[in-house]
């Protein structure tokens, strides 16, 4: 009896064994990681090429009806903010969580942001250190008549688009907001470079502000600890961004929210995860019992 035992306990090891050794050969093959696809599109608004780093949330199937909100990235390369602000959006979808809508995340991969977040400055410092800048007509351009057809057209979206950018991406946001804010319905602005041409943005007339609001739009500022910014005239950021959502606010347009979020624990390098998990919260609040 006791060899009987003996020889049972013998053959379920040696398969256990076995079995374990033939999954560790099966893995054996690396594969790619595919977190999304790339698309490269032609720009006549900037003169070239721009590449796009896209992530499709699950279940996406282009035969079916199902449409989805879209988020726009700047700083969207897979060096800059696309992987982990993709991941941000996956998680806060997931159906145990249940805090975003699934949503397709385009990343503009960046070219130079010098030139394309920035309007003309009349400060001569900035200028010649950044040569490049002051074309952000034509990247705005590229959003409005190239980029979002683009988007629309390949892909299952739906009327909601989000921008996320930070410092002069906010910047470029703020512009965005003040001047054509019908291109997107929620804007993400972290850490915005108001301090940009002496704070210049921040001088728009507040009826044409209004005049300009004529969608339901939502608008999440943030910023962190950062202090003085570098312009000829120190201004302090934090002070900016608030003034930023005060001159919104102002406005009194009824087809407008603002949150404004304070984080003194993050710097200007360490803010923007943290800003936009918060901003979803703001976005979706979830409705618990």
């Amino acid at each position: 009896m006791n060899k009987f035992f003996a020889l049972a306990f013998l053959l379920f090891t040696s398969t256990l064994l076995f079995s374990q050794k033939n999954k560790t050969k099966s893995t054996e093959t690396s594969k790619p990681f595919v977190l999304g696809v790339i698309e490269e599109i032609q720009s006549k608004e900037l003169g070239e090429n721009r590449i796009l780093n896209i992530y499709l949330p699950e279940g996406y199937n282009p035969a079916e009806s199902t449409k989805y909100p879209v988020i726009y990235l700047l700083d969207g390369s897979a060096d800059e903010d696309f992987i982990h602000i993709t991941g941000l959006v996956q998680f806060n979808s997931f159906e145990w969580i249940n805090q975003v809508p699934k949503s397709i995340v385009v990343g503009i991969a960046t070219v130079d942001r010098k030139r394309d977040f920035t309007f003309p400055t009349t400060i001569e410092k900035d200028k010649s250190r950044f040569p490049t800048t002051g074309h952000s007509d034509k990247f705005i351009a590229f959003i409005e008549k190239e980029l979002q057809p683009f988007i629309d057209k390949k892909y299952k979206t739906s009327e909601s688009k989000t921008i996320i950018g930070q410092s002069l991406g906010g910047l470029l946001e703020t512009e965005i907001l003040l001047k054509k804010p019908s291109l997107f319905n929620k804007y993400v602005i972290v850490s915005p470079s108001i301090w940009w041409d002496n704070g210049s943005i921040l001088h728009l007339d507040s009826e044409i502000l209004k005049e300009n609001f004529n969608q339901k739009t939502e608008i999440y500022i943030a910023v962190g600890k950062e202090g003085l910014t570098p312009t000829e005239i120190p201004r302090v950021m934090e002070v900016d961004a608030n003034l930023l959502a005060e001159k919104i606010q102002f406005s009194k347009s009824k087809n407008i929210k603002v949150y404004f979020y304070y984080f003194p624990e993050e710097n200007h390098g360490s803010i923007l995860h943290t800003a936009v998990a918060n901003s979803f919260k703001f976005f979706y609040p979830i409705n618990k019992k």
